[in-house]
């Protein structure tokens, strides 16, 4: 899926994060942009769709991930709206994608909302022709800190029977999000010089 760049010898890799509303998808895009030296990172680009919802885009150079065939590697890393009636939205921005980062909230009462966007995400991969178990795919449990966190063995036994990587994030701090983004990143690497899942 990757776009490659003749003139300026670059692969262009495209990384997903996808959750329910409010999961933390755009402040770990933030975090990451603010973290980002701007000799390395694009322009942000933010296209609002509601109040709370916005689908947000900026792509960056990052360090020490290696070369691919002696071309640079840019991740281009996007959101989407969580909400199910964003769907058309979703399946356009899935189209292409090398990987996909699912962000579940971790308060209880946020856990029907990540089940429905979970499934809501694995129909969208499927319309668009993607074998979700050969997808670079990881997830990152939001919002530990919050009193009454779900466990992790919980969300593990939920969300993520196929034992992918996984990451605790407190995203407002920081916490777990290089973490995640560097899994992702390192996935697609491999996959793009042929190897394997990890």
């Amino acid at each position: 899926m990757s776009f490659i760049n003749y003139t300026t010898k670059e692969v262009n890799c495209k990384i997903v994060y996808v959750g329910p509303g409010l999961s933390g998808k755009t402040t770990n895009i933030q975090f990451i942009y603010e973290n980002t030296a701007t000799d390395q990172r694009g322009k942000f680009f933010a296209a609002g769709t509601s109040e709370n919802e916005r689908t947000l885009f900026f792509d960056f150079l990052p360090l020490g991930i290696g070369d691919v065939r002696g071309y640079k590697t840019r991740f281009h890393l996007y959101t989407i709206p969580g909400q199910t009636f964003y769907e058309i939205s979703q399946q356009f921005i899935l189209k292409g994608a090398d990987g996909v980062v699912f962000v579940a909230d971790s308060q209880p009462e946020r856990m029907e909302a990540n089940i429905e966007s979970l499934e809501q995400l694995k129909k969208n991969l499927q319309l668009q022709g993607y074998d979700f178990l050969k997808l670079p795919f990881v997830f990152q449990y939001n919002k530990r800190d919050l009193p009454g966190a779900v466990s992790v063995s919980e969300l593990e036994r939920t969300f993520n029977p196929m034992k992918l990587p996984s990451f605790e994030a407190v995203s407002n701090r920081g916490e777990g999000v290089m973490e995640t983004l560097q899994a992702i990143s390192q996935w697609v690497i491999r996959e793009l010089k042929g190897g394997n899942a990890p």
